[in-house]
């Protein structure tokens, strides 16, 4: 009866047959519920109850309950259902069909009454969000004060800012948070603002939350009522630090721009200068390596035919021993100087061996004192049974030579010099193994050096010696000295007191080579055995040396005159025990030939001897000897690369 009644009133009605039809119908979007008393008095209404508690804020779904005694005055079993149903227009039966009507009607005005307000809180959200945003997008902080400038209630935006509680930042308490300089020029900006009825506009300086003070552009709007006069005040606090900050480097360098193009300039023309040194230093270096290198060719036939001399001659002439050793003791200085050479030239690497720094140190005594002159005094501290470390003996040796130079030119008037070793348990740096150093430290008491000199002074090409007297590399290689050994560089320096460097190198438990090899003590060892030798070099002179010193060690020797002629000598049918191959020939090296050796006869060990005492392209995982050797030096690595097993049994034997 109820449908036909609402439907005649062209109000559209479905009827539910349980409550979960009723409450699908209510998610459908139903304008409101026509049920009766006895419908509900004894049904499962949690589903309808969880239903409404869910409901958004601004629905407030109504009902028309059906009842046959009225409401809660007449009928006390209804309160149950105003509690569950909250907004309901109770019908007592009998009804007539125009009161129906008349509450349906109203229902459904009710209802789109809450749609309606539903749309303007989702416009009014829409809108507050759209402000929020543009707020943010210019990085500022919201707040409102009233009409007289007082904020009231919270501000979360404020709060957030600047730690303030509401109660901290109520009426007047949010200047607390301003530069107390900047407080009564802010007021007396806004009492005009406020005065004349426009935008408030001003800079002043506020600490945040985290304590920081911080510059910030304030805009502020009044809003105003019906009358014109001022309701509040909706402001913006805008962080303009950084770029007032960038304003005054803008300034500053605006004024300072004449002088920073004439430093530029001389920079740039001092970095000109550097680079045509380095340029200079590279073509020298260069030029000196190759020179270095083809004087290692000239030693090689040199140092072989004397040592070969000495062993025939040396015990039966006493005056040719003489001679000879004289020669050869010439020939080893040659060496040495070669290999500084190449050293100078960076055309060698780093040749770590076991050093015993004290012995090295006390070799260098003589040449020290004549480096320093006789004004400075030169003091050395060596404790017993420091350990052996890790490191280039010959790189060393030019670093701590290089140190003692820069501390006599910083004593022109003389003064003391002070090297001192000490073994150190722990690392230098957090960064470095936490094993054992032994640390070097070159100390003088010269003229020192300010902050400034002293942030720069391992900086390639920086010098404070005039021109002339200085590259500006001594102290940088030293510095990559110790990287490269896997040490610790450090300076220490102040004017009129001195400066301090260490060199801080690993510790080792290598056995030194001094002890490892017989060749340094002058012994040629005798080979094991007789061996068949492919000796390829395309110098004549030097092939010749070579091969006598292996032919008079008892082994056999067929001579190629480049890596082509050997490779077709062994097509042919050639078989050898060993190669010992040149490194820098033409049209194919030693390292070329030694890789085609390991793919046709992989079993066969080459030994390769080359004029550079470093790296050469190619060359890792070869055995290699440096030009100039002597019979010994051959022998001894012709036994290490043939019989590497008992030669180390043997070495091991005679450390012991």
């Amino acid at each position: 009866m109820a449908s036909a009644i609402l439907a005649e009133a062209s109000i559209r009605c479905f009827a539910s047959l349980s409550l979960d039809t009723l409450v699908a119908g209510m998610v459908a979007g139903a304008g409101f519920a026509l049920v009766t008393e006895e419908s509900l008095l004894e049904a499962d209404l949690r589903p309808l109850s969880d239903w409404l508690e869910a409901q958004p804020e601004w629905s407030d779904f109504p009902f028309i309950l059906v009842t046959r005694r009225g409401g809660i005055e007449r009928n006390p079993a209804s309160a149950r259902l105003l509690a569950v149903l909250g907004n309901v227009t109770f019908l007592e039966r009998p009804f007539h069909p125009t009161t129906l009507v008349s509450l349906a009607q109203s229902a459904l005005r009710g209802r789109r009454r809450q749609y309606e307000a539903r749309a303007r809180l989702a416009a009014l959200h829409d809108s507050e969000q759209r402000f929020r945003a543009a707020v943010q997008a210019v990085q500022g902080v919201l707040w409102t004060n009233n009409a007289q400038g007082e904020m009231e209630g919270e501000q979360a935006d404020w709060a957030s800012l600047t730690g303030q509680e509401t109660a901290d930042s109520a009426g007047f308490g949010w200047v607390r948070a301003l530069n107390p300089d900047d407080v009564q020029p802010t007021l007396a900006a806004w009492e005009k603002a406020r005065a004349e009825h426009r935008m408030f506009k001003f800079e002043h300086r506020l600490r945040t939350r985290e304590g920081a003070w911080r510059t910030f552009s304030v805009r502020a709007i009044p809003t105003f009522d019906r009358s014109g006069r001022i309701r509040e005040w909706v402001g913006v606090h805008t962080d303009v630090t950084d770029q007032r900050a960038t304003e005054q480097s803008l300034r500053d360098l605006t004024a300072t721009l004449e002088q920073r193009v004439i430093e530029e300039s001389a920079a740039r023309e001092d970095a000109t200068a550097k680079l045509h040194e380095a340029q200079k230093l590279e073509t020298i270096g260069q030029l000196t390596g190759g020179v270095a290198h083809d004087f290692n060719n000239l030693l090689m036939p040199i140092t072989g035919a004397l040592d070969m001399l000495q062993r025939r001659f040396g015990e039966s002439d006493e005056r040719a021993a003489r001679l000879i050793t004289n020669a050869l003791q010439s020939a080893e200085r040659a060496k040495i100087l070669v290999q500084r050479l190449l050293g100078f030239a960076r055309r060698q690497s780093l040749e770590t061996q076991a050093v015993e720094l004290a012995g090295l140190l006390d070799g260098m005594r003589d040449l020290i004192k004549s480096s320093i002159g006789p004004t400075i005094i030169l003091r050395t501290e060596f404790p017993a049974d420091l350990p052996q470390v890790l490191t280039d003996p010959h790189q060393l040796e030019l670093a701590i030579l290089n140190l003692c130079v820069n501390a006599r030119d910083a004593m022109p008037k003389g003064g003391t010099l002070v090297i001192e070793l000490a073994r150190m348990a722990s690392a230098p740096s957090p960064d470095l193994p936490g094993t054992g150093y032994v640390r070097i430290a070159v100390a003088d008491t010269g003229m020192g050096m300010d902050r400034d000199t002293l942030a720069r002074a391992v900086e390639p090409f920086f010098s404070t010696k005039e021109t002339g007297r200085g590259t500006g590399l001594g102290l940088s290689m030293v510095h990559g000295l110790a990287g490269q050994l896997g040490g610790h560089f450090a300076i220490d320096s102040a004017p009129g007191v001195g400066t301090r460097v260490e060199l801080w190198l690993p510790v080792t438990a290598s056995t030194p080579l001094a002890q490892r090899r017989d060749a340094d003590d002058g012994r040629v060892p005798a080979p094991r055995r007789p061996l068949d030798v492919l000796l390829v070099d395309d110098e004549q002179l030097v092939r010749d040396g070579t091969a006598a010193m292996l032919r008079e060690l008892g082994h056999g020797v067929v001579e190629a005159s480049g890596a082509g002629e050997a490779l077709e000598k062994l097509r042919e049918g050639l078989n050898v025990d060993l190669v010992v191959t040149d490194y820098k020939m033409p049209r194919m090296d030693g390292a070329e030939l030694a890789r085609h050796l390991r793919i046709s006869r992989p079993e066969l060990p080459v030994l390769l001897i080359t004029g550079y005492s470093g790296h050469a392209e190619g060359t890792r995982g070869l055995a290699r000897l440096g030009k100039p050797f002597r019979q010994a030096d051959i022998a001894m690595a012709i036994e290490e690369l043939v019989h590497p097993k008992e030669t180390r049994t043997a070495q091991a034997g005679r450390a012991t």
